[in-house]
């Protein structure tokens, strides 16, 4: 039997962080929770020394003191190429190219729509696990 996929939901707002894992609780995925950026690269950085695999991240692009941003720069730096979903009250142009140069899967709009993230989220994994990653 293969272990269940891990998310990790990085996200500093308690409600909004809550609401999200919440939705996730409806999959087949083992979810960890960070508040921060530096909490979340702790964890990662963690994981990735014990070669265990985190199959998608959900990251808040405004946070203190690590935005979503420097996770992403962070793992990247680590050869990590897990999945990134962005979460952001904001909806910038220039947030979107960025997401792009850093190879992140998606963005979303807060408030997150339950639906559009539980697809987003099969798609990514349902993807990576054809891969083998």
């Amino acid at each position: 039997m293969s272990e269940k996929s891990k998310i990790l939901v990085v996200e500093d707002n308690d409600f909004v962080r809550m609401q999200i894992v919440r939705y996730l609780a409806e999959t087949d995925v083992d979810v960890v929770e960070a508040s921060d950026g530096t909490q979340a690269m702790d964890f990662m950085r963690d994981r990735h020394h014990k070669g265990l695999d985190v199959s998608l991240a959900i990251v808040d692009v405004r946070m203190e003191p690590v935005d979503g941003f420097d996770f992403i720069k962070s793992i990247r730096g680590m050869n990590m190429d897990t999945p990134v979903i962005l979460v952001t009250g904001d909806n910038n142009p220039d947030l979107l190219e960025l997401a792009g140069t850093w190879g992140v899967s998606a963005v979303m709009i807060k408030p997150v729509q339950k639906e559009r993230l539980l697809k987003t989220v099969a798609k990514i994994i349902d993807s990576r696990k054809r891969k083998g990653s």
